[in-house]
């Protein structure tokens, strides 16, 4: 299972909200759990720089990697543009964030998209980072997956790279969408 992050609400995560879905996180019947954080996650940024595990039932990626059963994983939830939000990064500082990703990684997982793919509000803007999209075509990663632009949500397959935006919810943050299965 892969959560690609906006796990809590933006302005009040609290512990007990971690220990909540983490419990989630261990009711699931998947082998493994991996997760990064999104812009709403402050609880999961602290625990980050505090360089401690949030979770026992998940594994948190925040620029890192995961191998399992021959597949290698990177995760990152770095967020260009949302100063004051959760993981933001600026701009200089995101090409050195990305150029972390090995370029061996088969199932890149982030909160952000890639520039111009899957990534346009509702209002027609491209939200995408272009830094990334730079990464991704040098890497070109088995899968890419990752949320935050909810109006964009599904699958986009360009050369041997499927991309998903698994954004489950609205911009009402109402459930409307089922999980994506991929096929590794």
């Amino acid at each position: 299972l892969i959560h690609c992050g906006d796990m809590f609400n933006m302005f009040g995560s609290s512990d007990e909200e971690l220990a909540d879905m983490d419990a989630w996180f261990g009711e699931q019947a998947f082998d493994l759990i991996l997760c990064t954080g999104g812009n709403h996650d402050f609880c999961l940024e602290r625990y980050h720089r505090w360089e401690q595990h949030p979770f026992s039932n998940a594994v948190l990626l925040a620029g890192s990697d995961f191998q399992f059963r021959g597949v290698s994983f990177y995760g990152a939830p770095w967020i260009p543009e949302l100063r004051g939000q959760a993981f933001y990064v600026d701009d200089d500082d995101l090409v050195e964030k990305w150029s972390d990703i090995p370029e061996s990684v088969d199932v890149l997982i982030t909160h952000t998209p890639p520039a111009g793919v899957l990534d346009v509000s509702s209002r027609g803007h491209e939200l995408g980072c272009p830094h990334l999209m730079a990464t991704v075509d040098a890497c070109r990663p088995r899968a890419h997956c990752f949320g935050h632009v909810h109006a964009s949500a599904g699958t986009h397959v360009v050369g041997d790279t499927t991309y998903v935006n698994a954004a489950m919810v609205n911009s009402r943050y109402q459930l409307c969408r089922l999980p994506y299965k991929l096929d590794i």
